[in-house]
This record gives structure tokens, sequence and C-alpha cells, in this order.
């Protein structure tokens, strides 16, 4: 009998990625293709709904193509995504009414302020473990029912369908037969009630947004139909059988399954959780609370920190600054300095998140002399990586009440050392990176296998979990600290820099205080 495979879909902000895993946790072939991401105003993030579903059904097809795989060869598909991107699309002919408007975008930060003005903060925070804040997909839906042409009486006659790119993707696989996401992608949306597990209806009538508009959510491994046949090869439709949101699927793939576990995923942005068990407990400062995963019915939780641009400098720096061809380069050249000579960079381009969630923020390059080197500058954009990581298992481990052992990392700068060395160094905790930093992928593959009987349990998953290396503190805790006391007052300085941001909604004050 033929061999058979897990394909993963990795959906991110800027490439949409495909991998065949086989029962050992191997990955047999990968294939990538450029996502373009569009800047029309300061402050906003838009990528194309088709370019979205082309980039990663074509990445889809060339892997099992170029692997030699056929569609019937393939036991199960996981999908996992870029969270709070938001779309909407018409039921009927499955066109999109504009832009996706991506997690990074901060055009409704003027509704969020509305929202904090009417008293809704602290209950938004009860209800969904989330702060108040643009990045998240409430407010990102209604700015589009407000400004969109016809698209609220349209939501209101049932006519529209929201999604954040799981539900998207799904719905385009499926040939449009079902409109669903899982349980963790809709914890992403500030419309999930994380107690009851449902959609809120206070929030929904706060925001006057229609829940007709949402999905269906679902367990994260399970039952997402099929494929359509002629998504790939034509031979054979595939099983879908895991949907997690992409910062989750780490958590999943880095096999954190026991409480306290806590895991760093490096890519576009910084996504620090851990895993806090089966009860969501109580909104913590500066963090998140979010669903981890849903398996079989049951729920289980994480606290997070997300940290916005990580990544995302270093192509700031490559395509804004051209001081670097590459992020590979990054390491070379930071390595030829032995320190930033004082230099900071705060990477808070579109705000600050945790824990710090200052909307109104902005990027801050300081300490500069007439010594400072372009090596200089590389330097402190891979070191704020680790200040910020800092700054999130801190308040993580406060929040938990618990100290944090072992920091297991993933995600494209995973793989730089020098990076990897100095985070160990600032947090003064050992770095864990595995063999196999395709993590994420890995999380909506083990969901998906599992959903079809591939794997059979956790247990067995786990022991696919290898180290690769270890990194530990080599630097004085003195020196630590000094450096990181630079850190928060830089900080400090790049806070507040904005008060305003451009947004052509006209603030509607919510019909209704929510109530409980």
């Amino acid at each position: 009998m033929a061999e058979r495979y897990i394909l993963a879909l990795d959906q991110g902000t800027s490439s949409s990625r495909a991998l065949l895993f086989d029962r050992s946790g191997n990955v047999l072939h990968r294939a990538q293709r450029a996502l373009a991401s569009h800047f029309p105003q300061p402050g906003w993030v838009e990528q194309d709904p088709t370019e979205l579903w082309q980039t990663q059904l074509k990445a889809a097809r060339q892997v099992l193509q170029e692997a030699g795989v056929p569609a019937a060869q393939t036991a199960a598909l996981g999908l996992t995504n870029q969270r709070e991107t938001t779309l909407i699309w018409d039921r009927r002919s499955g066109e999109p009414i504009a832009p996706a408007i991506v997690w990074q975008c901060r055009r409704s930060a003027p509704l969020v302020e509305s929202l904090r003005a009417q008293g809704y903060e602290a209950d938004i925070r009860q209800r969904t473990g989330l702060v108040l804040d643009a990045y998240f997909s409430a407010t990102k839906i209604r700015w589009l029912l407000d400004n969109v042409p016809g698209a609220r009486r349209r939501a209101n006659q049932g006519l529209l369908a929201f999604g954040t790119v799981d539900t998207w993707l799904l719905y385009q696989l499926n040939g449009g037969r079902l409109h669903c996401t899982d349980a963790s992608n809709a914890s992403r949306t500030m419309l999930y009630n994380i107690h009851s597990c449902e959609w809120d209806d206070d929030i929904l009538s706060a925001l006057d947004i229609p829940a007709s508009l949402l999905p269906e959510v679902r367990d994260s491994s399970g039952d997402f139909g099929t494929t359509t046949a002629a998504c790939f090869d034509g031979t054979a439709a595939v099983p879908i059988g895991g949907v997690i949101g992409d910062q989750q699927g780490a958590l999943f793939g880095q096999a954190c399954f026991a409480p306290g576990m806590v895991k760093n995923t490096y890519g576009t942005g910084s996504f620090v959780l851990m895993h806090n068990g089966g009860s969501p407990g109580s909104a913590q400062k500066g963090l998140l609370t979010t669903v981890a995963w849903r398996i079989g019915g049951r729920t289980i939780y994480a606290l997070e920190g997300s940290i916005f641009m990580t990544g995302a400098t270093m192509q700031w720096l490559r395509d804004e600054l051209q001081i670097i061809e590459s992020a590979a380069e990054s390491e070379t050249l930071a390595a030829s300095v032995p320190d930033t000579d004082g230099v900071y960079l705060v990477p808070a381009f579109t705000g600050l998140g945790a824990p710090h969630w200052d909307m109104y923020a902005r990027g801050l390059l300081v300490g500069l002399t007439r010594g400072t080197k372009k090596a200089h500058i590389v330097r402190a954009a891979l070191e704020a990586m680790a200040y910020q990581t800092r700054d999130v298992v801190g308040h993580m481990a406060d929040a938990a009440g618990v100290s944090v052992s072992t920091l297991r990392v993933d995600g494209g700068a995973a793989a730089n050392d020098l990076a990897m060395q100095f985070q160990s160094d600032i947090l003064q905790i050992p770095v864990q990176r595995p063999q196999m930093v395709e993590t994420t992928a890995w999380g909506a593959a083990c969901l998906a296998g599992l959903a079809v009987g591939y794997w059979q349990d956790q247990d067995e998953l786990a022991a696919c979990w290898r180290s690769e290396r270890q990194f530990t503190p080599r630097m004085p805790a003195g020196r630590c600290e000094a450096l990181y006391g630079g850190w928060q007052e830089a900080v400090r300085r790049a806070g507040g820099w904005t008060t305003a941001l451009p947004c052509k909604a006209e603030v509607r004050e919510p019909q209704g205080e929510p109530t409980g």
C-alpha cells in the first residue's frame, strides 16, 4: 500500500506555503508563494483576497506535483492562517466586497476609541479575553460595513459573509459549500465569548454587526468537509481535518501540551503563547487570554503576548532602508560589531502590542552617534526581537504565577544563532530550537491527522518533537539588566507619538450597553 501523507497549508502575512508531512513529522516537500501587502494610507494595511487564495492554491498544487504525491495519497489536509485579517464577501457570487483588512491595520482606531469612551472596554475584555484594540477583527468588520457602499444593507439582508483567512480559504477549498471557522480563530475576532464558547450577542449589538455575517464555529480537529477534486489534480477530494490560527498551531506543533509550557514564533510579528489549561482564568493586564484549540468539544486556553513587528522589521531594513539585501545577511552584519554601541530600535511602525497596547506609538531609533554604522542598526533590530519577547514573558510569568524555565522557538528568525543567543541572554533562561522548525504547519498537520486517525493521540505527536540546539545564557545578569533598562526607556519615549489616524468612518454610537 502506498505511503500516505498529511498536507498542511500555512497562509501567512507575507507568503502562502504548503508542506507535506509523513508520520514521523518529517517534511517530504514544501512550496511557497510570495504574498503582497498594500499600504494605501499611513497605518493602513490591505491584501487582495483573490491573491490570498490563488497563492495558497498554487503552493498546494506545486508541493503535490513536485513531490509526486497524488491527491488520493493525501490522508488529510490541515490549514493554519494569519489571524484577525478580515474579509467580507457576497454569499451568492463569492466576490469580496473590498480588500482584506490585515491584522496590522490601524484604520479602525477611532472606532476603538468610541467604544472605550462608551465604557465597553472592561466588559469586552472579560468576555473575550482580548484587549479593546484595532488589531482584532471586530472593528475591522464594522469599518467595512460603514464604509463600503451598500455593505450594511446587504449584511442586514443576510447576503454577506464574514471570515478570517481560514474561513475564506475553507470556502474556496470546499467550493463554497461551508462557511465555518474553528474556535482558535473565532477567539481572535473580539466577538467570541471564551466562557460560553459562542458568538456574543451583546458585543455584536454594541458594534452593530449582524449575527448572520458570522461563520459556524467548529473544533480545531474534526470535520471541515473536503476539498473539491478540481482543487488539486482532479483525481480525488481530500478530507479537511484541522483548522487553527497560526500561533496556536505553533503551540500545538511545539508539543506544548502541558500547562506552563511556552513557545515564541518569530514571523512577521512574534507571538509568545503559554499553555494555560482548560480554564480561561481571569483577564491579565497586558496579555490576552485566547483559545489555544478545541478537540472533542474540550477547550484548551493560552495566555498570549502579541508583538507586531519582528520579521517585518527586517523587511523594512531590506526594502525601505536597503541596508541589507536579505534577512539571512542580518546575522553576519550584526556579528561584525560586538554590540549596538548604545543604539536601540523600537519597531512600533503600527503601534505597540503586548504588553503596552499603544495604538499611537511609532517607531524610534535612538542612541545614534557619529560612529553609528549600519551594522549597529541591524543588530539593534535583531535585539529588539529579544527585548520585546522579554517584555511579554515577564508579564506572562507574573500572570500565571509560574517561573518560565525554557522557551521553545520557531519561525524565520529562530534560525539566527546570534539572535537566539541574545534571546537566551536577555531572558536568562535556556532557549530550545527544534529540529523541525515548521511548527505552525506541523501543528495544523497534527490536528488534521488526529481527525482521521493518522495519529492516535498527543503522546504519539509529542514523541516526534526533537531538539536541534539549546542556547543557554552567557551574559552576566547585571549587564543584561542594564541593557534591558535602556530598552524600557526607549519604549517609553516611543509611546503615544501620534494622536490620530486617518479614518473615513463616521463613528456611530452602539445601541445599548452590554450586560453580564
